[in-house]
């Protein structure tokens, strides 16, 4: 007994305990990288999936085969503009949402969000899109406020379990001003390092899946005319059919499948990988802020002048983040070289970023100002170049110089996204509260998207962005369309459409087939299946017959009236 309850002479007390913390250093750095991927995942699987939903979407015989007169160009129009219009209401509910739930929680609620989006896929319809996008929407700011506040603390943290031996560690004080900036710089690197692989990812399914249904450039570029600065619009004259034949159902119900997969894979990520980022007494301390406070602080905080001084950087990265991938990649890139080149755009987009995100490491020696004024110097001159480019449509010899003019804009975005995030992890490492500083960063992103999104009018029509995306009206269904069921639909004689829909649409049938000609253009433009003319064909025949007999019921109505009329004046 004396031996096993003794000191144990092999016992080092200043060993097990420096073990011990570095357990806690090895966990620190676990939770930012399970914060990281969970959040590269999630946003690979949300873009992926959004962009294939609008090209196969934008497609006007992918439309009217599939699901005939659902509506999709309208329910797609009200689906974007819930993605960008509810983020501008987050300030008043995410200091709510993370009070209550935490920002571990918070992300988990999110990434569970976004996982909703993509099983709403399997059943297209306005009552399942809309309200997930709407939710994607609010989402969007609690999210990111939830990852920015989770990064930094989790710096303040590892200095912690670093200097555990120093008295304000272990007297659980305030942290000295200054000491948690090298460890902020890191892990707010390493977080957009990974997070930025999420535009390679994004575009999996469109190489893997899409790529082998889309036209070539000869055909979707057509009627294009203008591209880069001298166009208007987003891709003006862009074709209306950008696919060569319609993917099987079976196989789209396969890719959201794998898209669902991975989404749940974020949720575990964020719920077992993620440790809590605060102790149980701080998270009561946090909790303990009342409602008036609760809506107050975000305003208190906009007060504070660098706050304010930053404003016109939060404006521009989320102007950045729509260029990005709507003009930069829209209207130099695919009105250049076609749809079929835009997942390689994109993936080289993403890679500039995640490769520079590197380059903020360099604020351990460097003034912190460096990075955002580093992005401003490459991102100045290539927007004055951009203003006077205008590269030919059609022109596959012009990739080259559209990829370099792309990774450079990506080593800008990536300087300024870090950048800022790491300004604000220094510059207010002293808060209890840092989602309230984080939330006003990405509102004041989602407010430049959304007055963009009104100012223009213009919607995407083939691509999506990495946060939030506006997107364009498409055109509407212009033949008989079959009745659906899910991805199933039946065919035309065994359609149960009302003849009222029928009629409708027989009578602008004409109009817009004139319209769509015109629009197609020549030998491009006229493609199509010739099982759809015949149905069409089909279907206008019997419609003018019917409408034959009404006129024949009509006229034999008339005249009965005229002979009961003459018996009464007799």
């Amino acid at each position: 007994m004396e031996e096993f309850l003794g000191p144990q002479p092999e016992y080092d007390e200043e060993e097990e305990e420096k073990k011990y913390y570095r357990r806690k250093k090895l966990g620190v750095v676990k939770n930012v990288l399970g914060a990281s991927v969970g959040g590269m995942i999630i946003y690979s699987v949300y873009m992926g999936l959004l962009q294939m939903q609008l090209i196969l979407h934008y497609d006007e015989t992918y439309r009217e085969v599939k699901y005939g007169n659902l509506g999709l160009e309208d329910i797609d129009k009200k689906m974007l503009m819930g993605i960008n219009v509810t983020p501008i209401i987050a300030l008043l509910y995410t200091p709510i949402l993370i009070r209550f739930l935490g920002t571990k929680w918070m992300m988990f609620l999110a990434s569970g969000i976004y996982a909703l989006f993509v099983s709403t896929n399997y059943w297209e319809r306005y009552y399942t899109l809309v309200p997930s996008a709407v939710a994607i929407g609010a989402a969007i700011v609690p999210l990111w406020a939830s990852l920015g506040t989770y990064i930094t603390r989790m710096a303040q943290q590892y200095y912690e379990y670093v200097n555990y031996k120093e008295d304000h560690v272990q007297e659980q004080k305030k942290l000295p001003k200054g000491v948690c900036h090298r460890y902020v710089i890191i892990f707010q690197s390493v977080f957009f390092i990974i997070f930025h692989l999420s535009l390679v990812f994004a575009e999996f399914p469109q190489r893997l899946f899409l790529h082998q249904f889309l036209s070539d450039y000869n055909h979707t570029l057509y009627n294009v005319k203008h591209c880069g600065a001298e166009g208007s619009g987003m891709i003006e004259g862009f074709n209306r059919t950008v696919l060569k034949h319609l993917p099987r159902s079976l196989l789209l119900i396969q890719v959201e499948s794998v898209l669902m997969g991975a989404a749940f894979l974020s949720m575990i990520i964020f719920l077992a990988v993620c440790g809590a980022a605060y102790r149980p007494t701080e998270e009561i301390d946090l909790r303990s802020i009342g409602w008036g406070n609760i809506f107050q602080l975000p305003f208190k905080h906009l007060r504070d002048y660098r706050l304010r001084l930053l404003i016109p950087f939060f404006i521009y990265s989320g102007l950045d983040s729509l260029f990005s991938v709507t003009g930069l990649t829209l209207s130099y890139g695919v009105c250049t070289v076609g749809l079929e080149w835009l997942y390689l755009l994109v993936m080289v987009y993403g890679l500039s970023c995640s490769l520079f995100s590197c380059l903020s490491l360099s604020l351990l020696r460097l003034p912190r100002y460096v990075s955002l004024l580093g992005g401003a110097v490459i991102h100045g001159p290539l927007l004055v170049f951009l203003l006077f480019w205008s590269p030919a449509p059609r022109s596959p010899d012009q990739l080259p110089y559209l990829l370099v003019v792309i990774a450079l804009w990506g080593m800008g975005s990536a300087l300024n996204k870090t950048g800022l995030s790491i300004l604000l992890g220094m510059l207010y490492e002293d808060k209890e509260r840092l989602d309230f500083v984080y939330t006003i960063y990405h509102w004041w992103q989602a407010i430049a998207i959304f007055i963009v999104y009104l100012w223009t009018g213009l919607i995407m029509r083939v691509c999506v962005c990495p946060c939030v995306s506006p997107g364009v009206p498409m055109s509407p269904c212009v033949s008989p369309c079959p009745r659906v069921k899910g991805y199933r639909y039946l065919e035309e004689e065994n359609s149960d459409e009302s003849n009222s829909e029928e009629s409708d649409e027989d009578d602008d049938e004409e109009h817009q087939e004139e319209v769509i000609r015109e629009d197609f253009g020549g030998d491009a433009g006229s493609q199509g299946s010739d099982s759809t003319r015949e149905r069409r064909g089909g279907a206008r025949g019997r419609r003018r017959r019917r409408d034959d007999d009404y006129e024949q019921a009509g006229e034999r109505e008339e005249r009965e009236k005229e002979g009961e009329r003459g018996i009464e004046k007799e």
